[in-house]
Formats: C-alpha cells, sequence, structure tokens
C-alpha cells in the first residue's frame, strides 16, 4: 500500500506531502485522524522561524489553541532525518508529549534528529516529506513576524490553513 499524501491549501498556495506510514505507523495514524476530523482547516502557521522551521496545527487566527486529543509515542528513532522539506512532530520538552502541532523544516535541522533514547536525545519525528509546493513552504518561512505575547516569530499577517485532504 502507497503512503498517503496530505494535500494543504493554505492563504500562500497550496504544497503536498508523502506521509512515511511505513516508517512511522503511529505518528501518521495519529496525523490523518486530525486531516479526517478536519482539525487542520481554520488553523494557522503560528511560529516561523526564517532558516529553521514554519510551525502550525493547533491554534486558530488570534493564536486561540485548539482541544487536542492525547499526546502519542515519538517515533524519532525511524532513522527518519529532520532534513530541508520534512515534516515532523512539534512537542514539549517530554519526548512522548506531540499531539497535533507539527512543523516543516526549511533546512536539514540535524540538531533535531534522534540521538539517543534519554530525554535529551529522542529528537522530533520526521513523519514526511513535501513532494510539492517547497516554494510555497519558502514562502510561508518568508513572511514577516513579530511578537504576540506570549508567542514569538509570529506571522504578522494570518497564514491560513484553508483545508487539509488526503490522496
Amino acid at each position: 500500500m502507497a503512503n498517503p499524501i496530505a494535500s494543504f491549501k493554505t492563504s500562500l498556495g497550496s504544497f503536498d506531502i508523502e506521509l512515511f506510514a511505513d516508517t512511522t505507523p503511529a505518528t501518521v495514524k495519529n496525523f490523518v485522524e486530525y486531516i479526517e476530523a478536519g482539525f487542520f482547516n481554520g488553523t494557522v502557521f503560528h511560529r516561523v522561524i526564517p532558516g529553521f522551521m514554519i510551525q502550525g496545527g493547533g491554534m486558530t487566527p488570534g493564536l486561540k489553541e485548539k482541544p487536542t486529543r492525547a499526546p502519542i509515542k515519538n517515533e524519532a528513532d525511524n532513522g527518519v532525518p529532520n532534513a530541508r522539506g520534512t515534516i515532523a512532530m512539534a512537542r514539549t520538552s517530554d519526548p512522548d508529549s506531540a499531539t497535533c502541532q507539527f512543523f516543516i523544516n526549511v533546512v536539514d535541522n540535524k540538531p533535531l534528529n534522534h540521538k539517543s533514547k534519554d530525554t535529551s536525545g529522542w529528537g522530533y519525528c520526521a513523519f514526511g516529506k513535501v513532494t510539492s509546493g517547497m516554494d510555497v513552504v519558502d514562502a510561508i518561512a518568508a513572511v514577516e513576524t513579530g511578537n504576540r505575547f506570549p508567542h514569538q516569530n509570529v506571522p504578522k499577517t494570518d497564514v491560513l490553513i484553508e483545508g487539509v485532504t488526503l490522496a
């Protein structure tokens, strides 16, 4: 069975991501369930750091956090690096705290890779890769940002995720 493709339609354009169900089955299952529930529709990319990543999937315009399901186990030990164009799960300092928020690496982010099974070395689970529309991801990474207490690196103009579908 082929890996699913998540198609994102944003206010700055569209991009597609192949989800690596073969190497990150629990993470992809979780992400697909959020897509099928329409969870990401109407959320924003709320954290944008040029030369690093773009983060979204959990907040609506005005930076209101959406309620999530339970966190999932971190699958960062899957051998998939946080390379340019990969999508990974955002989390807190607890390695097993990812829920719905994700980020797309706009450069190779080797420091985010899995190094060891202790708290400081777990890394961030990369579970897919942009297959088309990386120019749109780069355009999102280039938007002007500022701070909206208590959040930093917030786009000054909302970058809306209008919809995410599966193919």
